[in-house]
């Protein structure tokens, strides 16, 4: 978890995907001399940018001779690190997390924490609790039921196995179907009554300034939509490389949301237009589940906007700037 008192609170900027965060704790991190923690699972990845929107940077040597990706100069932590054949998980985050903050504490820098996979914030602020590790062979059997008989049908296993789960987790989140059923098979116990509660406690207890970019269903659409047309052909070209280099259209990093449709369209499946419409529909859904998870939140800093117009970027970092100087 989040070392509390130890070192200078932490800013919090999250958000649905498109919302600005990048941009906006780059900013924040200039006027404040501070350093960016990225609280995202798929930017974790080498290899993966266009897809990802992981900011552009460059490896380099530090004083202490560590090597740390600089985003326009300044240290932009838990990016660019891991393989795309390997997976990784909330718990695994909070270890490296801990591991990075002590660097930020040796220099007495401001930590900026910025991404949208709410996990990845419950597991620094709220911990995670222990479950019981990873059965292969079952998941593997339930994601051959999923892809043979649909997501629902492994969601019909679960409302059977663990209702209180089931009302919990939304059908099309395959993922954490499987888990909760994984952990119900491995320890004889619903995921529901296996989990202490705090999982869904709120994070904005914690010291430090939490900061919603809450934007409008329409103009979030249209930022996904222009990204998405914007990077294409460098999504393509870049999956392109990562098959040419070996790696299976199934690897962990592939799987990330955008990378099948790029595939498809690769093969000759689907069209251009087709692959990018299914990609902007996929977004969509997935900042419309962040944004849910993020409104649950009390007490932050909910800033919205309908348009591109309401995005000053110098004028939301002077209200977050004046915000976070009045904490005590």
């Amino acid at each position: 978890m989040f070392p509390v008192n130890a070192g200078k609170k932490p800013i919090v900027i999250m958000g649905a995907n498109a919302s600005g965060k990048t941009l906006l704790s780059l900013f924040l991190a200039k006027a404040l001399g501070g350093e960016i923690f990225s609280a995202d699972s798929r930017q974790i990845y080498r290899h993966l940018r266009a897809g990802t929107s992981k900011p552009s940077g460059r490896w380099e040597k530090d004083d202490s001779g560590e090597s740390v990706y600089l985003c326009e100069n300044v240290p932009y932590r838990l990016v660019d690190f891991l393989d795309p054949n390997f997976t990784y998980d909330a718990a695994r985050y909070a270890q490296d997390f801990s591991r990075e903050y002590s660097k930020t504490l040796k220099n007495d820098k401001i930590p900026i924490i910025a991404g949208g996979t709410g996990m990845y914030l419950n597991a620094l602020f709220n911990g995670l609790d222990p479950l019981p590790q990873s059965d292969r062979a079952y998941r593997k059997e339930l994601a051959e039921i999923a892809e043979k008989k649909g997501k629902n049908a492994v969601y019909e296993i679960l409302k059977e196995k663990d209702p209180v789960s089931a009302a919990r987790i939304h059908p099309n989140n395959i993922h954490r179907v499987i888990r909760a059923l994984e952990i119900y098979k491995t320890s004889g116990k619903p995921a529901s009554q296996a989990l202490s509660g705090n999982f869904m406690k709120d994070i904005t207890l914690f010291p430090g300034l939490f900061v919603f970019l809450k934007w409008e269903k329409p103009a979030l659409k249209e930022r996904i939509k222009k990204r998405t047309e914007l990077e294409f052909d460098e999504w393509i070209k870049e999956t392109e490389n990562l098959i040419s280099s070996g790696y299976a259209y199934d690897c962990p990093g592939l799987k990330s949301l955008g990378y099948p449709q790029v595939l498809a369209h690769i093969e000759g499946e689907v069209s251009r237009r087709q692959a990018i419409e299914e990609i902007v529909t996929l977004s969509i859904d997935y900042a419309k589940r962040q944004n849910t998870w993020f409104s649950r939140y009390s007490h932050t800093l909910k800033i919205e906007f309908s348009s591109e117009k309401d995005f000053e970027t110098e004028k939301i970092a002077d209200l977050i700037l004046n915000r976070y100087l009045s904490l005590k």
